[in-house]
């Protein structure tokens, strides 16, 4: 790219902003660069990196709302909350592993990218816990939508669309999200010897249980030995996360073992055990393999997770595994994408979605990365970005649709 921005004020990059509109200069936006290979390649000609607008704005243990710069790295804003006993509750999964990448992530991208790890079936998606916003839209004007007060919803349609939008409809300079405990303990309950439709099943069972079930995966025997250096029991392992106060826990494990022990034979992972595993499963340690080979990552019904896999496995080479009771598959093809196959298997069972999260460049040119919108839904997005980015210079072709 000719041209490379990193802006140390918001005022600098609407300056840059409208001098790239005005000269119809394409931009690639991003952070800290470390997801740069989701979706569909950028036509840009020039790099605005929000890497230089880094600092914690404002962070109150006590009110639980952190309000930070775009570029601030996630690290920094781990740090601070480790320090007061709180976290990040939707568990931002660290995708260096999976895409090759360096650097450092940042919180701008984590909402960006609307990244959700594990508690997402509990706590909710990255844009559930974001109350603000503010960035820079391609009229160079800066927005400010939402605000540090839970009860403050003013803009909240605004902030919602400007999670999970990777870029394309303004640049972010500022977030303001909640922040909750962190759990003084943790314990993993561990099923072995089930396939895929019987960890659907027993995790159905498990999350439907007054035990506060926060983590819930199953991990095929093709993966298991990937994970904890290779320590869980032989066989596929479908893991079940519980957390809390220390005497809390303890109870519910026993009643969680108890429950699961008809559907196969029961272990327990202390906390550090724990910990790991889960940090493992969000970020999708099995496949950061080094490779290209095109990596999937769908959303469908829990129930239907498993059918999906067994249906594409009919046509192509497959490996996966499932979070979110069954209902997030993490999917590496061991040739081409199958791009087509796969999203018409998804219609047939009902409806999900898919994106490319991995693939040599010549993969990613030929397929849509992301989901292809509904017609209606296509046509308000197409005007949703006409309104904010009119001249289509933020990461053009990035989601495959709009201006």
């Amino acid at each position: 790219m000719s041209d490379f921005f990193t802006p140390f004020s918001e005022n600098d990059a609407a300056g840059i902003i409208r001098d790239c509109a005005e000269r119809d200069i394409a931009l690639s936006i991003a952070g800290g660069r470390t997801r740069i290979g989701f979706g569909n390649a950028v036509a840009a000609t020039a790099s605005l990196r929000s890497t230089s607008l880094a600092g914690i704005v404002a962070y109150n243990p006590a009110e639980m709302v952190l309000t930070a710069k775009a570029g601030t790295p996630v690290s920094e804003i781990q740090a601070a909350l480790d320090a007061n006993g709180q976290m990040m509750a939707f568990e931002p999964a660290d995708h260096r592993g999976v895409m090759g990448t360096s650097g450092e992530p940042t919180i701008g991208g984590v909402f960006a990218s609307n990244a959700s790890g594990p508690r997402r079936l509990t706590a909710g998606a990255a844009r559930d816990h974001l109350l603000g916003v503010r960035f820079v839209n391609g009229h160079g004007e800066v927005v400010k939508a939402g605000g540090r007060v839970m009860k403050n919803v003013t803009g909240l349609d605004l902030v919602k669309l400007m999670a999970g939008s990777f870029g394309t409809l303004g640049f972010l300079t500022e977030v303001t999200f909640k922040v909750w405990p962190q759990p003084k303990t943790s314990a993993t309950i561990v099923l072995s010897g089930l396939d895929d439709a019987e960890a659907t099943a027993a995790m159905a069972a498990a999350m439907a249980l007054p035990v506060e079930v926060s983590g819930a995966a199953h991990l095929p025997e093709s993966v298991r030995g990937r994970f904890l250096h290779g320590a869980l029991a032989d066989g596929p392992a479908t893991v079940l996360r519980l957390e809390g106060l220390p005497a809390s826990v303890s109870v519910r494990v026993e009643k969680l073992a108890a429950a699961m022990g008809r559907f196969a034979p029961v272990s327990h992972l202390d906390a550090e055990q724990t910990s790991l595993l889960w940090r493992e499963i969000r970020d999708v340690k099995p496949y950061a393999d080094g490779t290209p080979r095109p990596l999937w990552r769908v959303s469908v019904a829990p129930s239907q997770g498993h059918q999906l896999v067994a249906a594409l496995r009919l046509e192509a080479g497959v490996d996966a595994f499932y979070d979110w009771q069954g209902g997030l598959v993490w999917m590496r093809m061991e040739a081409d994408p199958e791009g087509e196959i796969l999203r018409r298997y998804i219609r047939a069972l009902g409806g999900g979605h898919a994106v490319l999260v991995r693939a040599s460049d010549a993969a990613r040119a030929a397929i849509p990365a992301f989901e292809p919108l509904a017609p209606a839904v296509a046509l308000l997005s197409q005007r949703v970005k006409a309104k904010l980015d009119p001249r289509g210079i933020f990461n053009p072709g990035k989601m495959g649709w709009g201006v």
